[in-house]
């Protein structure tokens, strides 16, 4: 479903940089608490992560050490080990009770509590760096992939998922307070031109929807909070919305509904890039 664009948004500005831009001390806020009930709400995550990994088999690498960029509470890093079980796996997320979630069920990593945007590991360290729905939470993916590509040895691989800018269209939509309720996700042009000035070569882009049903805005938010992905925006409201907008919002949204229930667009971005 498109975007619907709505009259009362006149004068907002929710994608203008200082409004989207995130605050990383409540992004790790809410992934610490969300590490105990993140498994139960993943579902789309962990097809997207099913998907990155089958992208692995059109590609022969046989690595001597690997990242998983934004580990989680493991998913993607089980899997790593299990397929590249001879490599040494390195484990790196910006909240410790993930990270800790992930040592538990993969004793064998090494586990890096760490921003990506500063990435900590040796230049030329590691031979595929991977990552799944970790990117969006940053505010600079141009530091992101030059810190990816000076730890990537030369040749080495680059594979990575994340939102897209149709992702929560219905959601974004739905709110006419001015304030920003959704984060600005990056365009495949935005992402291929950073990947090329960080010194990536054989870019690889394509873009893939995904759309989830639930039986009202309820639901969803319930979701978005288990997971973890809460409003980290520097725009966002600083306090309760009121009952006249957020009905309003509902009323909105209603405009959406499928024979399925309410949908929730998801644009999924799959990425692979060679350290030249």
């Amino acid at each position: 479903m498109t975007d619907i664009a709505r009259p009362d948004h006149a004068g907002a500005t929710p994608d203008d940089a200082s409004a989207s831009h995130l605050e990383s001390v409540r992004v790790r806020r809410s992934f610490d608490r969300a590490a105990s009930s993140y498994d139960q709400a993943a579902a789309l995550q962990r097809r997207v992560a099913d998907q990155l990994l089958a992208n692995l088999d059109r590609v022969v690498i046989s690595p001597g050490a690997i990242l998983d960029a934004g580990c989680g509470t493991g998913y993607g890093t089980a899997a790593l080990a299990q397929r590249f079980a001879q490599a040494q796996l390195y484990a790196l997320d910006i909240a410790p009770a993930m990270l800790d979630t992930t040592s538990s069920r993969v004793p064998a990593i090494t586990p890096v509590c760490a921003d990506v945007q500063d990435l900590p590991l040796a230049p030329a360290s590691i031979d595929l760096a991977w990552s799944s729905l970790m990117l969006q939470w940053c505010n600079r993916t141009d530091l992101a992939f030059a810190g990816l590509h000076r730890s990537l040895r030369k040749g080495g691989r680059l594979l990575f998922s994340t939102f897209g800018p149709a992702s929560l269209q219905e959601l974004r939509a739905s709110f006419s307070d001015g304030h920003t309720h959704v984060s600005r996700f990056s365009t495949m042009d935005e992402l291929k031109q950073q990947l090329l000035a960080a010194g990536f070569s054989d870019v690889e882009l394509r873009s893939a929807p995904e759309v989830l049903y639930y039986p009202d805005v309820r639901s969803l938010m319930l979701e978005l909070k288990a997971i973890g992905a809460h409003n980290a925006t520097a725009g966002r409201p600083r306090g309760l919305s009121g009952k006249q907008a957020w009905q309003a919002m509902l009323n909105y949204y209603e405009g959406h509904r499928a024979p399925q229930g309410l949908p929730a667009t998801y644009e999924i971005l799959y990425a692979s890039a060679i350290a030249a």
